[in-house]
């Protein structure tokens, strides 16, 4: 080590082979990513289940984050290996894919690795591990499909959507309203639900947050809320009928794109000037009246003269009205957007039952609510809470719940939960690495015990003993016969997850097993670790 000095005086210091970086090669490289990956999927393992933990986040600049999500707290974490990356990524699949299961996920893909370093220990090669483990993929998932039940419902009995909602919202921080948690995103997912089709637009339903209240004030709207206000105070709150103008277009006279200024050195050209723009204003204003419109939502500010202009011609206004709120509404509607009001007719009108302002709060907060939009059926959930930590978890909590509500309308199948589900993979691929005449057995039975590391999380979790309450499930099941039979996390006396009505949907289940095991099987394959500087 030297110190030099640049061509400004500042001093540097010079260290010899700074440039040789550490590279890891064969099984050194395959034991250090699945140590990476063992860390991230250690942390998320105490937030698994109805009595997991929660996790405080803060970010670079001093936000503070609570949650129990998965997807977010990798998402909020600053992970810097590569593996570590990697589950990230796949708790974000499972999060786009189904929305709920990414502490699952995983969990489940770090019991995998943490599996398979001890058969590396053993001398199997690394990719016969992961065709083992891909063989007990294809076990575990036909016997999901077994053992998954399938139940109706309907739009006038939607109570297995709302069990299997409450399921997932029971490892939440809105678990304490859970049941009526769960019947707003029943009611909103069947609101905007296409049962021929057996398709749910997420589009359209929003979800919209206000710090203030209760949380039990969290409500159903079946439209659109905006967080906005009538630009006038002396506009009409409430207009029933309303016929929409979708305006992009600002309301202010047209500014010239030179720089040429005005020079105005009398009364009577300032006159003049002032009349042309009260001109400007008045054809915009009679435009917007000759349309039809009852209602003018703008994508811009308007000044003082417009807004009064506006009232004076009882046409109220909403400015400001961001660009995915303007397409939701137009959407919802049946509106066109205009960019001129040149262009401005009737038959771009959009049309909703009703559009009244509404005041909330002690310091009496103002909304937009359009309801009974008559092209499609939006929906819009507001959450109320007592600070924006508590509005922000009640979002993610319900997204969860939307789209397990979602996956249930595309198919109505159902697995139990309470790691009953995964137990019963477990004891099915076991019996099938009996009839495995290779080394890829050893990976069967190990995938095996993996599934058990989701039920002992639980148990664990639940403050019961995780070894000796997973023996007991899994006798139990292996005696009676009873797949239902899983963790009593919440103490009710049953281990019987019928009666208990805990439900999970067979398409997320399938799918955590799918992407646990293939991000796995990817991880394995990894034999060298070269980072840019130590390339040829």
């Amino acid at each position: 080590m030297s110190l030099a000095f640049d061509e400004y005086g500042r001093p540097f210091l010079i260290i010899k082979e700074q440039s040789s970086k550490q590279r890891l090669r064969g099984i050194e490289a395959q034991k250090a990513n699945i140590l990476a990956a063992k860390s991230v999927a250690r942390t998320l393992r105490s937030s698994l289940g109805p009595k997991g933990m929660d996790k405080i986040l803060q970010s670079g600049d001093g936000d503070i984050t609570i949650t129990n999500d998965g997807a977010t707290i990798l998402e909020r974490m600053e992970v810097e290996h590569q593996i570590g990356k990697l589950l990230v990524e796949l708790s974000r699949s499972q999060d786009y894919e189904i929305g709920d299961g990414t502490t699952g996920v995983v969990v489940l893909a770090g019991a995998l690795l943490e599996q398979a370093e001890t058969l590396l220990d053993r001398g199997i090669h690394p990719l016969r591990i992961a065709e083992g483990y891909e063989m007990a993929s294809k076990v575990a998932i036909t016997e999901l499909e077994r053992i998954s039940e399938e139940f109706e419902f309907s739009r006038e009995n939607i109570e297995p959507l709302v069990q299997t909602c409450c399921t997932t919202l029971s490892s939440k921080i809105v678990n304490r309203c859970k049941r009526e948690m769960a019947e707003i995103c029943v009611k909103a997912v069947m609101g905007v639900a296409d049962l021929e089709r057996k398709d749910v637009n997420l589009d359209l339903i929003k979800l919209e947050g206000k710090v203030g209240g209760k949380l039990e004030d969290t409500c159903l709207v079946n439209g659109i809320v905006l967080d906005k206000d009538i630009s006038h105070p002396q506009m009409r709150k409430e207009i029933e009928d309303a016929k929409i103008a979708i305006l992009t277009c600002p309301f202010e006279p047209p500014k010239p794109k030179t720089k040429h200024k005005i020079d105005i050195d009398t009364p009577e050209k300032y006159e003049e000037l002032r009349a042309q723009e009260a001109k400007y204003f008045t054809d915009m204003v009679q435009q917007c009246k000759d349309s039809g419109a009852t209602l003018v939502v703008c994508q811009w500010g308007f000044d003082d003269e417009a807004n009064h202009l506006l009232m004076q011609a009882d046409l109220p206004a909403i400015r400001w009205v961001g660009g995915v709120e303007l397409e939701l509404l137009a959407i919802a509607t049946g509106g066109r957007i205009v960019p001129r009001f040149q262009e401005l007719t009737a038959d771009k009108l959009g049309k909703a039952g009703s559009v009244k302002e509404v005041a909330f709060g002690t310091i009496k907060e103002r909304m937009i609510l359009v309801e009974d939009c008559k092209a499609s059926k939006a929906v819009t959930i507001f959450v109320r809470g007592g600070n924006k930590m508590m509005v922000d978890e009640t979002k993610r909590s319900l997204h969860d719940a939307i789209c397990v509500a979602r996956n249930l309308v595309r198919s109505n199948h159902i697995v139990y939960g309470g790691g009953s589900a995964e137990i019963a993979c477990g004891i099915a691929v076991e019996a099938a690495a009996d009839s495995i005449p290779g080394v890829e057995q050893y990976a069967m039975r190990a995938f095996s015990e993996a599934l058990e590391s989701v039920p002992n999380a639980l148990a664990e979790n639940s403050g019961l003993p995780p070894i000796e309450t997973v023996a007991t499930i899994k006798a139990r099941q292996l005696k009676e016969k009873n797949f239902c039979l899983g963790i009593d996390c919440k103490e009710t006396g049953t281990c019987d997850m019928k009666e208990q009505g805990v439900f999970e949907t067979m398409v997320g289940k399938i799918q955590q097993v799918s992407l646990a095991t293939q991000v796995v099987k990817m991880i394995l394959k990894i034999d060298d670790v070269i980072t840019a500087e130590a390339a040829y």
